[in-house]
């Protein structure tokens, strides 16, 4: 292995000869791979200031290599940066129902009146209705879970679905 000639690249003379070798095509790089919208030419900025203050640990043969990987990193942790800002800026809070205070009582009071007819079930057809209607699985998905047959979880669902439609309707 050859041996080079300076130790680190804290040199200025050497410093100024890897930025304008590396610079353009590294900020090239960075705008065909991510695009013009997250500043490339920044990101590539950024990559050589990183490497200037680091530049006692990094040797001349593997400048190359550190300045694509951070300028990378830096890329990436902007893409993630804009994920977050595009997902707070899609959400915004609900301070506002088209819903009446009548509505809105009446189905409070649903909830509670189904919790309750749900908790007068017998446990496994609780289960097997919970397993179908909340958790979407299929009739024989809800057989093998609680192992009986499919014909025994569709008499569960059922027995289940028409127990509360007949209570939930006395209550109204």
């Amino acid at each position: 292995m050859s041996q080079s000639l300076h130790k680190n690249i804290c040199d200025k003379v050497l410093f100024s000869k890897l930025y304008e070798k590396y610079a353009q095509t590294l900020s090239n790089i960075l705008l065909y791979k991510y695009g013009d919208l997250l500043n490339p030419a920044d990101k590539a900025q950024e990559a050589f200031i990183k490497l200037w203050e680091n530049c006692a640990k990094v040797t001349p043969e593997t400048t190359k290599s550190y300045l694509y990987t951070i300028a990378n990193n830096l890329m990436l942790n902007e893409v993630k940066h804009q994920k977050v800002v595009f997902k707070h800026r899609g959400v915004k809070p609900k301070d506002y129902t088209n819903e009446s205070p009548e509505f809105v009582l009446r189905k409070k009071e649903f909830s509670k009146r189904f919790e309750l007819v749900l908790s007068k079930l017998k446990e496994e057809e609780r289960a097997a209705f919970l397993l179908n209607k909340v958790d979407g699985k299929t009739h024989k998905e809800v057989a093998e879970i609680l192992g009986i047959t499919k014909k025994v979880a569709e008499h569960r669902i059922y027995a289940a679905f028409n127990k509360l439609k007949n209570e939930l309707e006395e209550l109204n």
